[in-house]
């Protein structure tokens, strides 16, 4: 399968603990996730603008947390005009960003960005509880 996302190619990394063992790499959490996003997933601001021909579309955050929960690494965002973050992960050398296809043929820079926590991202009540939202969901896709 050709994958779009950012870093695909590279996605070599293997997960730091058992939490999802149905998911392996970077490439299988995409092949999930992309069954599982939805509008109510997506950042408020965007849902409108959400389609199933766009599932990643609002999804940076939460989406690059939870590939931090099952792979480790860091979060580093790009900034967007009008101040908000499109995060991605980092992982040793393997740079990949899960919800890049969101932006079409745009070139994002994934060098000399800042690091992003979750602390500050879910300090916004709806971004956590939809991190938990996409967590669960993940939880019972997997174990189906």
């Amino acid at each position: 399968m050709e994958y779009k996302f950012y870093g695909w190619e590279t996605t070599e990394v293997k997960p730091i603990n058992n939490i999802y063992p149905a998911i392996h790499s970077p490439r299988e959490l995409y092949d999930a996730l992309s069954e599982i996003w939805s509008a109510e997933t997506c950042a408020p601001r965007m849902r409108a603008y959400w389609t199933s021909d766009n599932k990643t579309l609002g999804q940076c955050s939460i989406t690059a947390f939870l590939a931090q929960d099952i792979f480790g690494g860091q979060v580093y965002g790009i900034l967007r005009s009008g101040g908000n973050y499109h995060c991605y992960n980092v992982i040793g050398d393997c740079i990949f960003d899960l919800t890049s296809e969101q932006f079409g043929d745009e070139k994002l820079v994934y060098s000399d960005n800042p690091e992003q926590f979750r602390e500050v991202h879910f300090a916004k009540e709806e971004k956590r509880l939809r991190y938990e939202s996409l967590k669960k969901s993940l939880e019972k896709y997997t174990n189906a």
